[in-house]
């Protein structure tokens, strides 16, 4: 054996024995590609215990070991890191995932870097794989990466070495109209997501450092040649090993419609508020102390604002009846709305008027208060009474159908037509009412027609010419459509008999 050869065997024993025992995996190749030895660490990284499981050469480790980069995208066997250092090449930080073809189940991520050893004339001897087992790290990257990108608040990550961006989220191209390629890779003087900000010194000062950015607002520009106004932070952070700084935005332009829009609403409920011709008073749901009134309150009740705002309802005391104030306000609690509950009111002067109010429960600058619209009925009232003391009246007489009953319907006709159907008694005639009349006493077709001295078909052609008229379809609709309107009762009824 010559000195030569006896010299580079000692050397790669020296060699072996130095990186034995290093964390770092190494495999040592010949020219040939041919695998010669391997540390423990290389041997572990690939699931093996003997360096003879790791192929006699490159074909057969390709053939044994499935490399991925880290997109998933196969390795093709002549970028396999051991066929690249079998042709001289040089590189470092080259990161591959490793699968036994064998045992799917397990893998591996080497960061991996070459070596060629050389002799004394400089000419190639060895050839060294050197890898790292950065598995743990990438499953932490990768993570982190998956969180990123489902994180539906828009972000980027800068890179603060050289200032350019490496990671961009869906949500921040989704707000921007970005393409990943628009922003990966760019830098921040292309696009200053910090332009525009209210304190962009202060801004681009932490970002020269490295510190927290606050939050602040700031118009980022977009694509399209518009603008955006955000609340943009950033945060700093370590990613691969380099630092970094995350910056996270909120878009502003949902919370600017949110709130033209409730300004909106607010401002057409004010005006309707105030320009309502019905008195409507708002109060503290807890308290009942009064918030606000409009003018149609102010003007029919006679009081002064002074009077009414700040004050309670029941120091007020506008309701006249103590037991219907805390009846009304009770319902009201119980129930959160009341339509049309009749109540008697008080005002200033001491007059009384009568009242519909309804009643609801809104929230006014998130407390609960109630609204509550106040209908004077008390000319309807007045109509109605009216309307029962002339029916009295007229049928004391035994002509039921007097022109003054008639004049006197007519007159409370529009009161009534607001609640009950449209057809009026008067649009019946005379014998048409002779016959309701005595449906409602009871009386069947023949018992009418010998009362009225008709023939029974003429009668029954007047019953369904009365039931086409009122909409009804029986004896018992007809009479309950009388009684509805005061027109015929029982006590009359008899007094007429008698």
């Amino acid at each position: 054996m010559s000195q030569d050869v006896l010299t580079t065997e000692t050397t790669r024993r020296q060699l072996q024995q130095i990186i034995t025992g290093l964390s770092d995996g190494v495999i040592l190749l010949e020219l040939d590609r041919t695998i010669v030895w391997a540390n423990d660490a290389a041997l572990a990284m690939h699931g093996v215990e003997q360096v003879q499981e790791l192929g006699a050469d490159a074909k057969e480790y390709a053939r044994r070991f499935v490399l991925r980069y880290r997109n998933n995208h196969p390795v093709p066997f002549a970028n396999y890191p051991i066929n690249r250092v079998a042709r001289g090449e040089t590189f470092s930080d080259v990161l591959v995932e490793l699968t036994p073809a064998h045992d799917e189940e397990h893998s591996w991520v080497h960061r991996v870097r070459s070596l060629v050893v050389t002799d004394s004339q400089g000419e190639p001897e060895s050839l060294v794989l050197i890898m790292d087992d950065v598995t743990d790290w990438a499953s932490a990257e990768q993570r982190f990466e998956k969180t990123f990108n489902a994180n539906p608040a828009p972000a980027v990550i800068c890179r603060l070495s050289d200032l350019r961006y490496i990671k961009v989220n869906s949500g921040f191209l989704e707000m921007t109209g970005y393409v990943r390629e628009q922003v990966i890779g760019c830098s921040t003087y292309e696009l200053d997501v910090l332009e525009g900000a209210e304190n962009k010194d202060l801004a681009k000062q932490r970002l020269r450092e490295g510190a927290t950015i606050p939050q602040m607002q700031a118009e980022l520009e977009l694509p399209d040649g518009g603008s955006k106004q955000v609340i943009v932070a950033g945060q700093p952070l370590e990613l691969n090993d380099e630092p970094c700084m995350l910056f996270s935005f909120v878009d502003m332009e949902p919370r600017h419609k949110a709130e033209t829009a409730l300004r909106q609403s607010e401002e057409r409920f004010a005006k309707a508020f105030r320009l309502s011709p019905v008195p409507i008073l708002i109060c503290g749901a807890g308290d009942l102390v009064v918030l606000d009134v409009n003018e149609a309150f102010l003007d029919t009740l006679g009081y002064p604002s002074e009077e009414v705002l700040g004050e309670s309802i029941a120091q007020i005391g506008f309701i006249d009846d103590k037991g219907a104030r805390t009846r009304l306000f009770a319902a009201l609690e119980k129930s959160a709305s009341l339509d049309r509950i009749d109540v008697r009111v008080r005002k200033k002067d001491a007059g009384l008027i009568d009242c519909a109010v309804s009643a609801d429960t809104v929230n006014i600058q998130d407390n609960p208060c109630y609204l509550l619209v106040l209908m004077d009925i008390t000319e309807r009232k007045r109509t109605e009474i009216e309307l029962v003391a002339a029916i009295e009246e007229v049928m004391k007489d035994a002509s039921w159908f007097s022109r003054t009953l008639i004049e006197k319907l007519a007159n409370v006709k529009s009161v009534n037509s607001l609640r009950l159907p449209s057809v009026s008694f008067t649009d019946l005639t005379a014998r048409e009412r002779d016959v309701l009349g005595l449906i409602c006493e009871g009386l069947a077709d023949k018992e009418i027609a010998a009362r009225l001295k008709l023939a029974p078909n003429t009668v029954r052609n007047h019953v369904a010419t009365v039931y086409s008229k009122l909409d009804v379809h029986s004896r018992s609709e007809a009479i309950v459509w009388a009684r509805e309107r005061g027109l015929f009762s029982s006590a009359r009824q008899s007094r007429h008999q008698r």
